[in-house]
């Protein structure tokens, strides 16, 4: 089991307590930001409000694509919603997560999503990651 679900399903994990499975220069995709964003310490924060944003949940799957890739299915809710996350985790060479790429549906349940980590995480983030720059 990858050490971030183990993590993810014993509870709501804290930044501190995700923070010790990142590398320090980790990338995160998500569709929830209109780019990716680097660095330990904010991407901590970003996986520790997803788990306490999300409804109940379980992951489905889990599969190693090669020795430091791994593939999650995770299927839950979103205010009452069904919501589904397909995810891959690199790891580096000390098993810490270098890149994580999500993707999430439906785009419903993924608005509800959005509009909540906007509300906790708007201070924290850079507003550059969250709209496209007007013309």
């Amino acid at each position: 089991m990858h050490p971030l679900r183990k993590l993810r399903e014993s509870g709501k994990p804290t930044p501190a307590q995700i923070s010790e499975l990142l590398a320090e220069n980790i990338v995160f995709n998500s569709p929830i930001l209109v780019r990716p964003i680097q660095g330990r310490e904010v991407i901590a924060a970003i996986f520790a409000q997803s788990s306490a944003t999300r409804g109940s949940g379980t992951y489905t799957a889990e599969f190693k694509l090669d020795e430091r890739t791994t593939f999650l299915r995770w299927v839950g809710t979103m205010d009452g919603h069904k919501f589904e996350s397909l995810e891959i985790i690199v790891d580096n060479e000390q098993g810490l997560i270098v890149e994580r790429t999500i993707a999430l549906r439906p785009y419903p349940a993924l608005k509800l999503f959005r509009d909540a980590m906007y509300a906790s995480l708007k201070d924290k983030l850079p507003p550059d990651v969250w709209d496209y720059p007007t013309r």
